[in-house]
């Protein structure tokens, strides 16, 4: 059955939720499943922005038929070519064989790399600044690239002054029922995995981003329709200013997050202590996660979210807790910034966890790490409290 929505004059959403999905990109957890939006124009002439993954191509395929209601398919935008997106390009290509597909010059390239028997169809190529019209509706194109990947493209739309912002302001989990962000309660049910989507997908290119958004300040943007998650048409503000900090990599709030590693349970309850000496300490939001039974995605979302964390972790053969040693790699890979670590260090007879988590962090631009390192041998007792009060007054000052 056709499941489609309006967003906008002549504008349809004709996407669909993946529930089942366990993995992301085969990465990411997604318990709450994610949305594959694709959008069609039914103007004087047709355009469809986008495929959809091929998880849910039966219901893509079937709201693209019953949305056309018999009409040709003018036009295929391509602004983004990840699989997720792209994955049904040939077979719509296959149905409208009268159709252009419409990119630059990075998305034919990538065209011909995914599915080379496409060569034949109609191409139109646009560049930054070039139109497309449909009748009422003129679509100004807008390069994005590196956000997240080298061919992505925004499209502006004149008479709906809606933004196509592909894979931006995007998040996980299937949308439920509810298209618009402000038919959910988006801080309570969406933001978490807005910021975790923004961090693991988009966080390494923090300066693309904010060339993009300089781009789209000067445009009269009322309604924006991503390829994941919800689509706003209010408080475009609010979402705008989650983005501009996130890439500029500002912390969202004055919190403290500690993570921690633990082999036989020592170091978690020296953590759990200084958590508390740090809440009460400061009156500031203090959350604890486990590195082992936390996926690295939840971290680096939490780590985005704070201004400073707190890094604690066993010495284990001669070096990092494996569990830590990764996540100081996702860091430095999506080139985190602007944040305060402290270091928290266990080890019964050499513990140089600190000093090596020192050197994994000091790779990080613009970030700050405490001299001060709290080392624990093999566990923490009484006589320790005094240190643990100490430390914590570091961290907080």
């Amino acid at each position: 059955m056709v499941n489609i929505r309006q967003t906008g004059e002549d504008i349809f959403w004709i996407g669909a939720s993946d529930r089942r999905i366990e993995l992301f990109e085969n990465l990411f957890p997604v318990e709450k499943g994610v949305s594959y939006n694709s959008y069609l124009v039914l103007d004087e002439k047709t355009a469809l922005f986008d495929t959809a993954d091929v998880s849910v191509s039966e219901q893509f395929l079937e709201n693209l038929s019953g949305t056309l209601g018999g009409r040709a398919l003018d036009y295929l935008v391509v602004l983004h070519m990840e699989p997720d997106h792209c994955s049904q390009i040939r077979t719509v290509a296959a149905l409208y064989p009268e159709l252009t597909i419409v990119g630059n010059a990075k998305t034919f390239t990538m065209l011909g790399q995914f599915f080379p028997e496409t060569a034949s169809v109609k191409r139109l190529e646009v560049k930054e600044g070039e139109t497309l019209s449909t009748g009422k509706h003129t679509f100004h194109f807008v390069t994005a690239p590196m956000v997240h990947w080298p061919e992505v493209m925004f499209a502006y739309d004149d008479a709906t002054k809606t933004l196509f912002s592909a894979d931006a302001f995007g998040t996980f989990g299937a949308l439920d029922g509810g298209l618009f962000a402000d038919e959910t309660d988006f801080e309570c049910d969406y933001l978490d995995e807005a910021r975790r989507y923004y961090a693991n997908i988009v966080g390494k290119y923090g300066m693309q981003v904010q060339a993009v958004l300089k781009k789209a300040a000067g445009l009269d943007i009322q309604c924006i329709c991503p390829l994941h998650g919800p689509v706003w048409r209010k408080d475009l503000a609010w979402f705008i200013d989650k983005y501009d900090k996130w890439s500029r990599y500002e912390a969202e709030e004055d919190s403290i997050v500690l993570i921690y590693g633990s082999i036989y349970g020592h170091t978690a309850s020296a953590a759990a202590r200084l958590a508390a000496k740090l809440r009460e300490k400061s009156g500031r939001t203090v959350r604890v996660f486990d590195v082992s039974k936390t996926h690295s995605s939840d971290l680096i979302g939490e780590i985005w979210r704070s201004g400073t964390v707190v890094l604690c972790s066993p010495t284990y053969n001669n070096g990092i807790y494996l569990p830590m040693q990764a996540l100081l790699h996702d860091l430095a890979a999506l080139g985190l910034k602007n944040r305060t670590f402290a270091l928290v260090e266990n080890g019964t007879w050499a513990p140089v966890a600190g000093k090596l988590m020192r050197e994994e962090l000091e790779k990080l631009k613009d970030c700050r790490i405490l001299e001060d390192v709290l080392t624990i041998r093999s566990a923490l007792h009484a006589a320790d409290e005094e240190r643990v009060e100490q430390f914590a007054a570091a961290v907080i000052a």
